[in-house]
């Protein structure tokens, strides 16, 4: 899975180096766009070197190995420990020194905010601009989650850290609006309520698919309808 991740501060040699990482950078800057990376800070790979180098930063099992609490093919990171967010903080000033722009944060809620805001507060002293962008979660997946004991933030506390959140607290409601005009005006209400739900800094990912989702086209009978 490209959520497994083996070691943040490398790239996969399959995609190239650090100097085509550069040349990346700068022909994507060249073209007046940004470049973002989608960084996963909840979980690594099962044989990432921090396994290795600093099993204590992972949550453990009865048996003192490192576990996973959701998805069986990784190991969950254990924030409770603060040499770690000075680790991943580094590792995310790192990168934006290198030129990135912004972030996608995997399952960014599964992550404490405090952790969030202090990697924000540092990372403004090097660019202001950078780009935070959060996948809350459907909420459906928050809820049930919350049930069994697991502490994921809500989207309007996200945004004590990020620009921008998922639109997932109303995707029920973009779904329904591809089985009929009945689930359109329920989405309309659901965009006021937005209006009213969040801080005035919010702003929303609008989108009609993501890598979770089906297609977009897989939901409409005709060509002439998509």
């Amino acid at each position: 899975s490209p959520y497994c991740v083996m070691d943040f501060r490398a790239i996969n040699p399959a995609y190239g180096d650090f100097d085509s990482f550069a040349r990346l950078v700068d022909e994507v800057h060249a073209r007046g766009m940004k470049l973002t990376l989608d960084i996963v800070y909840n979980h690594t790979s099962q044989d990432s070197v921090l396994v290795t180098e600093h099993p204590e930063y992972f949550y453990h099992g009865e048996d003192g190995k490192p576990m996973y609490r959701f998805w069986n093919d990784v190991f969950d990171l254990d924030y409770s420990h603060k040499e770690l967010w000075d680790y991943m903080v580094d590792t995310a000033i790192m990168w934006a020194k290198l030129g990135v722009d912004g972030y996608r944060c995997d399952v960014a809620p599964m992550v404490p905010i405090d952790f969030w805001c202090k990697a924000r507060e540092e990372m403004d002293k090097v660019n202001p601009d950078f780009i935070w962008l959060a996948e809350t979660h459907h909420y459906p997946f928050l809820t049930k989650m919350r049930d069994r004991g697991y502490d994921l933030h809500s989207d309007a506390e996200m945004y004590a850290a990020f620009d921008i959140t998922y639109d997932y607290d109303i995707w029920p409601h973009i779904e329904e609006c591809f089985e009929g005009p009945r689930g359109l005006k329920t989405f309309l209400h659901m965009l006021n309520m937005q209006e009213a739900a969040y801080t005035e800094n919010y702003i929303k990912l609008r989108c009609l698919e993501n890598h979770d989702q089906p297609r977009a086209a897989s939901r409409v009978e005709t060509e002439e309808s998509l």
